[in-house]
């Protein structure tokens, strides 16, 4: 197995672990800023099982396929976690967050409210959103990855 390969499941586990400290509320606002220190570290590992006389352009190179194979784990598994916590929240708890009079606005505007709350509507909405998420963290992920294994390579070539 390639060591890019390597780094990048490992950095699927620890994303994967992320996601779900993600489903508490109030870890929820740190997790993002690890996210994003996760996916250089990944960069750094997959630079650090290169042999030696590492080039920082190849290690860039090794920390940005790790960093994508992490990153697209990762997202999938979020997708499945987001869609999973769609499904079992409660429609009538959504439809009771919902300001009044934008309810009435929707009744007056001939669309029925529970449209919006129901299952389809938020499990779609979710997976929807994650995908979209999910190919922005591509690319953040790729960029990240690979600005740790070029550091990495450049400064332990040996």
């Amino acid at each position: 197995m390639s060591g890019w390969l390597k780094a990048g499941l490992i950095g699927a586990i620890i994303l994967f672990v992320l996601d779900v400290l993600n489903i508490i509320p109030i870890l929820g606002c740190i997790t993002l800023p690890l996210t994003l220190i996760v996916y250089v570290a990944i960069g750094v590992l997959a630079a650090s099982y290169m042999p030696p006389k590492r080039q920082s352009g190849a290690g860039a190179g090794q920390g940005a396929l790790a960093a994508l194979v992490a990153s697209l784990i990762g997202g999938i598994m979020n997708i499945i976690i987001v869609a999973v916590r769609a499904s079992i929240g409660s429609p009538g708890r959504a439809l009771a967050k919902i300001p009044p009079q934008i309810l009435r606005q929707l009744h007056d505007a001939g669309i029925d409210p529970k449209m919006l709350t129901g299952m389809g509507a938020g499990l779609g909405l979710s997976i929807g959103g994650g995908m979209i998420c999910c190919t922005i963290g591509l690319f953040i992920a790729a960029i990240l990855g690979a600005i740790g294994g070029a550091i990495y390579a450049a400064t332990k070539p040996e």
